[in-house]
């Protein structure tokens, strides 16, 4: 599965933004999609993801109320829209995808820049 994520941008604080990524090369609705990040100095952290079977999404504490993870198995793509960015959400975000029943998460984006301003 080949994974591009695009939309990253630099935002003022507050502002809202949409992630994409666009999946080729595997079935697509065959797989759980999520979204990870890396802050400059840091470990990548995930985010959000969506799961194959029922569209069921799981979200991180700090994101949760203000990202949307969503998906569209016709387009093979799936989306991360953000809202209310703060400072702290300025990252390399990452696609990834896991095939349904493996926990591990095998395949990777190369990263979309997120830049959030005070």
């Amino acid at each position: 599965v080949q994974l591009v994520e695009s939309g990253g941008r630099l935002v003022q604080a507050g502002g809202s933004l949409t992630l994409s990524c666009a999946a080729s090369g595997g079935t697509f609705s065959s797989y759980d999609m999520g979204w990870f990040r890396q802050a400059p100095g840091k470990g990548r952290e995930f985010v959000a993801a969506i799961a194959w079977s029922d569209s069921g999404t799981t979200y991180a504490d700090s994101v949760k109320g203000r990202f949307t993870i969503s998906r569209d198995n016709a387009e093979n793509m799936v989306y991360l829209q953000m809202n209310s960015l703060k400072p702290e959400d300025t990252a390399l975000y990452y696609c990834a995808a896991r095939y349904r029943g493996i926990i591990r998460y095998d395949f990777w984006g190369q990263g979309t820049q997120v830049t959030v301003s005070s």
